[in-house]
């Protein structure tokens, strides 16, 4: 199945003829907000035009920062709806998409706040592509987790400041591919084929990436579960140390390591040229080494653990039925794909033509 998502930086504008029916829009800064009509009335989608909507998925741009937005429906101050405001700007989006794809679809809106958490999914913007900003991430998705914002992601290697270093990039698509959203896009219009350094084709970060993407795409079924536990009873997919084991003091200062769901611990290395890891081992279970599945540990200790450029710290509660698959096989073959070198010029020809082949059908993008 194939799934379309489109980034939209003015979606209300994009709307206005899709599902929005006829809202008035107001610009400011750059930029185009959701206004509502009248006083007394909420935002809300109410057109039919949506129907023939054919996308899976919207994420979008603004809702935040709305210094024009006017006083109105309900009669406060623009300071007073600052933070109101993306909630309803979001439910309004899900109300009007949903009129044209039941539940099938997804929204990633750039700002959020209290009561946005029900109609979308979120991450966290334009971060520096910088060690400090993968630190940033992963402190990041646990902060959002306990939050009440489960389902959240961060610009993989980086949006802002992009070094796309080797060492900072292969740890940050280790740590994507155990949060519930895995974007990678370099920006800069490059990709791990064509870098503004050396090596330019970079075969070994193609093959973490190769690694990962595999990875984050077998624990779907598993992810989802988890998404749904989030949904009925609050307790996240990513799960900080201190809300597993409490009483413990390692559970509080190991902040780098969380459980991703009930079976797997995670503990991202974010320090560039770090190659061992201190890890805490939630109590009350045994966990396994993915790298090393003979070995074992109890929990209720800290650990010190050698982790190469592809290897995260990872382990296995022992009990669990995730299958992670022979992970250093798994690189190895990954790293031989990416060393055999493809013709981007012929493979580029082969997308173009793909698309202009389903553009004169009038298919693409189904």
């Amino acid at each position: 199945m194939k799934y379309v998502v489109i980034y939209l930086l003015l979606v209300p504008v994009m709307l206005a003829g899709c599902s929005l029916g006829k809202p008035s829009f107001e610009k400011g800064d750059g930029q185009a907000g959701l206004v509502l009509p009248s006083k007394g009335q909420a935002p809300q989608g109410q057109g039919q035009e949506g129907r023939s909507l054919r996308l899976d998925g919207l994420f979008y741009e603004t809702a935040q920062g709305r210094t024009t937005l006017p006083a109105q429906f309900d009669g406060r101050s623009i300071r007073e709806n600052r933070n109101a405001y993306p909630p309803m700007y979001l439910k309004a989006t899900y109300d009007a998409t949903k009129k044209a794809r039941g539940n099938d679809f997804v929204l990633m809106p750039r700002a959020a706040y209290t009561g946005s958490s029900p109609y979308g999914v979120f991450w966290g913007g334009d971060i520096g592509g910088t060690q400090e900003g993968l630190r940033a991430s992963i402190i990041a998705v646990q902060r959002s987790a306990v939050m009440g914002y489960p389902n959240w992601g961060s610009d993989t290697c980086g949006y802002n400041q992009q070094t796309l270093d080797q060492d900072m990039c292969g740890r940050w698509l280790a740590f994507s591919c155990f949060t519930p959203i895995m974007e990678v896009g370099p920006t800069r219009n490059v990709g791990f084929w064509n870098l503004p350094r050396e090596p330019r084709y970079d075969a070994e970060l193609i093959a973490i990436w190769r690694l990962y993407t595999r990875l984050h795409q077998r624990l779907i079924d598993y992810s989802y579960g988890c998404a749904k536990v989030a949904g009925k009873t609050g307790m996240p997919i990513v799960r900080p140390l201190f809300l597993v084991d409490p009483k413990a003091p390692q559970a509080w200062t190991n902040w780098w390591t969380y459980l991703y769901g009930p079976d797997l611990l995670v503990s991202p290395i974010w320090e560039r040229g770090r190659r061992d890891q201190e890890v805490y081992l939630p109590a009350g279970q045994k966990w396994r080494d993915a790298w090393r599945p003979g070995k074992v540990y109890d929990g209720g200790q800290t650990i010190t653990v050698n982790a190469e450029l592809h290897q995260v710290p990872l382990f296995v509660r022992v009990g669990s039925s995730v299958q992670l698959g022979d992970l250093n096989q798994e690189y190895q073959e990954s790293l031989a794909i990416a060393r055999q070198r493809p013709d981007l010029i012929a493979l580029d020809a082969e997308v173009k033509a793909w698309f202009e082949k389903h553009q004169q059908q009038g298919t693409a993008g189904r």
